[in-house]
């Protein structure tokens, strides 16, 4: 694992690291998940426009009604 060193204001640093403890778990844990939703985002956005592209043929024969949109 690499280390880096980033900068930020005191207070927000101590008001991260109090919210990671009362998430049990730590300021170092909590950054790498966020820097993986981070660096995640635009492949999940790559992944629904390839599922769109993939359903261009569902057509709906709507448009439904209140009721028949809550039918089970």
């Amino acid at each position: 694992m690499r280390n880096i060193t980033l900068s930020a204001e005191e207070e927000l640093i101590e008001r991260a690291r109090l919210k990671a403890q009362a998430n049990d778990t730590t300021l170092n844990a909590a950054f790498r998940a966020w820097l993986e939703e981070y660096t995640s985002s635009q492949d999940r956005v790559e992944q629904y426009k390839a599922m769109m592209h993939d359903l261009r043929h569902v057509k709906s024969q709507g448009p439904y009604s209140r009721d028949e949109m809550n039918e089970r």
